[in-house]
């Protein structure tokens, strides 16, 4: 049996895909990206060979940050072409608008009858991505997750800079003050549906149906603060975070 294999290797996390011949996921593996983007993909290939999977026995493609770091792939593929043929593939559409949060960028993706129309990328600053949103949770001392969980329950603060360093500097001030915990978390959760939604007012999405990707997929109150900001019902899928590997993986069918 040939396997077809889509590795998205990210900035703080690499995902990795695997399906047999008739498109059904066999295996997701997920695991931090390091320093070293080829160290990564050098264990994603061992880790493959134990699942009885190897390489050698599968076509391979390689998306994300470190896709140029995979030596065994047989194709690198942008990772704006392989999150819209994911998500398209993971919510049975061809028409939709997907919302990639990712460790260093946000990707606002449209997809129109199977194809990428148009898209906005956000690279050049790190507010309104996973790693603002780490180093805030850092700041006030919790997990991202717990961050999130915690701004459902707050309100009445915001933060006015969009640079993470000065944001960064807003937060501490407001602790300092004596300002609630779930006040500046909301505050944060705030700050990134703006900054998303300030991206994605340049497309036209109002008839699309809206789907997060991304590591932020799984946190509710992102998604419904989104929802509520966008003015549309901004859905998710268990797959979610595995949407560029999924898109990576069924590019490998054209391979054969």
């Amino acid at each position: 049996m040939k396997y077809y294999i889509g590795i998205d290797i990210g900035s703080t996390c690499a995902k990795t895909i695997v399906m047999d011949e008739n498109k059904r996921i066999l295996h997701r593996i997920l695991q931090p990206t390091g320093w070293s983007s080829v160290d990564t993909a050098e264990a994603i290939r061992e880790h493959l060979d134990t699942l009885g999977t190897p390489c050698s026995e599968a076509f391979v493609v390689a998306t994300g940050y470190g896709r140029i770091s995979v030596p065994y792939a047989d194709k690198c593929v942008t990772e704006i072409t392989c999150h819209g043929k994911g998500a398209s593939h993971i919510y049975n559409e061809n028409d939709l608008v997907i919302i990639d949060i990712g460790g260093q960028d946000t990707k606002i993706i449209k997809v129109e009858d199977g194809m990428i129309s148009d898209f906005i990328m956000n690279d050049k600053c790190s507010a309104g991505t996973g790693r603002f949103l780490e180093i805030m949770a850092n700041t006030l001392s919790l997990r991202p997750e717990e961050l999130c969980e915690l701004a459902s329950h707050g309100g009445n603060t915001s933060i006015s800079s969009m640079c993470t360093v000065f944001a960064e500097s807003e937060v501490i001030s407001l602790i300092g003050r004596g300002e609630p915990r779930e006040n500046i978390a909301y505050a944060v959760v705030d700050s990134i549906v703006k900054k998303v939604v300030s991206q994605a007012s340049r497309l036209q999405i109002s008839r699309s149906k809206v789907c997060l990707t991304g590591g932020l997929c799984d946190f509710p109150y992102l998604r419904e603060s989104l929802s509520q900001a966008l003015g549309a019902d901004v859905v998710t899928a268990k797959d979610g975070r595995y949407a560029g590997a999924i898109g990576a993986a069924l590019s490998a069918f054209s391979l054969k």
